[in-house]
């Protein structure tokens, strides 16, 4: 598709976020050429962040990407203070806690946020998409998966947070539990729900949007394309995007 023709039909804030699972910086680059800053957000996880620290941060946003650092802080709430007012600090677009670690260590790092020059969206992991009730029971978590999901969505809520990271099965159900403004940000998005891979709760694409989730975040699908340009563009043009789905 001619290029010029893609920039009039994408709208100026994508709702794709690539996770770019990724273990050097050679190979991030060289996926990073290949696309466009108009086409997505990208997201910094704990293999990359781990391999290439920092300065991969830097790389990207230069480059013009939203990076969103996945490291799903989880500590006792100074530490997870400190760790997000450094992650702030980096110019990162957006980047995540978990809701597990409770009231006080959510509340810090909303502090954090707010004393920061920089200040990014701030939003917790309710219940991994790796995991199902099976999963919950063996640590301890005797109440089913959905009432573990909205109580502590409606923990990150009370605290002020922007978001939570939930299946896209569970999106408009936590927005009618918060509020519609509640971000819902989404992995486990696959463009067959045939091939799974680690994932259990997935969805694809289409089913993402009908469930009014906010950001989808996509990796292997995109990421091991032979052209992620094309798969991302596909994905547009098949008016998956929010904005092109209420005029289509």
């Amino acid at each position: 598709m001619n290029p010029l023709i893609i920039d009039n039909i994408l709208p100026k804030n994508s709702n794709i976020i690539v996770a770019l699972d990724y273990d050097n910086e050679r190979d991030v680059m060289s996926f990073v050429a290949k696309i466009n800053p108009s086409l997505c957000k990208l997201k910094v996880g704990k293999e990359l962040f781990t391999a290439c620290g920092p300065k991969i941060i830097e790389k990207l946003i230069i480059s013009g990407y939203d990076v969103f650092l996945d490291l799903k802080f989880h500590d006792i709430p100074n530490t997870v203070y400190k760790a997000c007012k450094a992650a702030a600090n980096l110019g990162v677009w957006m980047l995540n806690v978990h809701t597990s670690g409770g009231i006080k260590m959510m509340d810090m790092a909303k502090q954090a946020i707010d004393e920061a020059t920089h200040k990014p969206l701030l939003i917790g992991v309710t219940v991994l998409t790796s995991m199902s009730k099976q999963y919950l029971q063996q640590i301890g978590v005797s109440c089913g998966l959905d009432e573990q999901v909205d109580h502590l969505a409606a923990l990150a809520y009370k605290c002020g947070l922007d978001g939570v990271v939930c299946s896209a099965l569970e999106s408009i159900r936590i927005k009618e539990h918060t509020s519609a403004n509640f971000l819902t940000v989404t992995p486990g998005i696959r463009l067959d729900t045939k091939n799974s891979d680690d994932q259990t709760r997935i969805v694809t694409p289409v089913e993402a949007m009908k469930n009014k989730v906010d950001y989808m975040v996509i990796g292997r699908p995109i990421t091991q394309a032979n052209n992620p340009y094309e798969t991302l563009v596909e994905i547009y043009s098949s008016s998956l995007n929010p904005v092109l789905c209420q005029t289509s």
